[in-house]
């Protein structure tokens, strides 16, 4: 009889403990599922100040930008995002410090084409790659616009071409650096319409608006983010827009075509990029909350006015985009629109 109960008695503990396994394989189960559900980061991300680098001077479209975001995204973690200009060599200096950052989601780049692609495309040494960032996501772009010193005599882009074609090599055209966006616009430019340009390039958008302003520099391409104060003052005239058609930003001012000047459209896009190797959980989680906040009612309304055509999307996306930018360029200095720098 004693016999009997002990077996009894180890088969219904036998029993018990396969249940209790069970239960707890499933509770594991779910726990694992739900954490793939979600941006999961190795710990808690961020639980200290971020470092957001704006890789040109301050007061520009990429600084007016990236401010924009950053505050947002301060609110929405729980931690400061803090703007870091970073000024010079065309954006390459900020780009090199986001590049050399660790690759742990605390360093930032408010990426655009200059520093993130151009720089290292077109300089036959360059201190870092395009494949030493990770994207994030990507915000927007906007047309370049051609703009002029007040007192410059040309009033419109056809009499700009008639005033260089008669003053040959004496036209000066700022730029925010070499390998600029900026600098990329002008390239297009001069060879959409073989004129002999000065280049002159600043550390940054506002230095060379303020040369432009002041007359010492007779014109610049930039966004109407970086000259909506300049414009709305009349310390600067804007002669046309680098863009297939007008925008409803500023709808009387014709395009380049409008004034028989071809294959000279140009952008400038803005977007977020990483250290390469960051983890993917971060990088999800910048790219969840920054879709987020470009989707607000508010910030929708603030892109509109600076006249930027929103994207957003996924990392791959933006990641797929920087490609083709990248095999652009390539193809222009393969075609030799553009040269190649030291």
């Amino acid at each position: 009889m004693d016999s009997d109960w002990g077996m009894r008695m180890i088969q219904r503990n036998s029993l018990s403990m396969l249940v209790k396994l069970i239960v707890c394989s499933i509770s594991m189960s779910a726990v694992i599922s739900a954490g793939a559900a979600q941006p999961a980061t190795d710990g808690a991300y961020p639980n200290r100040p971020v470092r957001w680098i704006v890789p040109f001077a301050p007061g520009a479209s990429n600084d007016l930008t990236a401010r924009l975001f950053a505050s947002k995204m301060s609110d929405a973690l729980g931690q400061q995002f803090v703007i870091d200009n970073r000024g010079g060599a065309g954006g390459s200096i900020g780009a090199q410090l986001a590049a050399e950052a660790a690759p742990d989601g605390y360093t930032l780049l408010h990426a655009n084409p200059g520093p993130s692609v151009n720089n290292v495309i077109m300089r036959r040494k360059s201190p870092y790659q395009v494949t030493d960032f990770a994207p994030v996501m990507a915000i927007g772009y906007t047309p370049l616009w051609l703009f002029a010193a007040p007192k410059f005599p040309a009033n419109s882009a056809r009499e700009l071409l008639a005033y260089a074609k008669s003053n040959p090599g004496k036209l000066t055209w700022g730029s925010s650096g070499n390998g600029s966006s900026l600098h990329i616009g002008l390239a297009l430019f001069a060879a959409a319409t073989g004129l002999d340009i000065v280049h002159v390039p600043y550390k940054g958008t506002a230095p060379a608006l303020t040369d432009v302003m002041s007359g010492r520099v007779d014109v610049m391409h930039t966004t109407i983010v970086s000259a909506e104060s300049q414009i709305k003052s009349g310390r600067i005239k804007v002669l046309a827009v680098a863009a297939p058609q007008r925008q409803a930003i500023m709808p009387n001012v014709p395009t380049l075509a409008e004034e028989g000047i071809k294959n000279a459209e140009a952008t400038v896009w803005f977007g977020v990029q990483v250290a390469a190797k960051t983890p993917r959980s971060i990088v999800n989680l910048l790219n969840m909350h920054l879709n987020r906040i470009q989707q607000t009612p508010e910030v929708q309304a603030r892109l509109d006015q600076l006249g930027l055509v929103k994207m957003g999307g996924s990392p791959e996306e933006f990641g797929q985009f920087i490609k083709a930018e990248t095999d652009k360029l390539k193809m222009l200095i393969k075609t030799k629109r553009i040269e190649m720098m030291d």
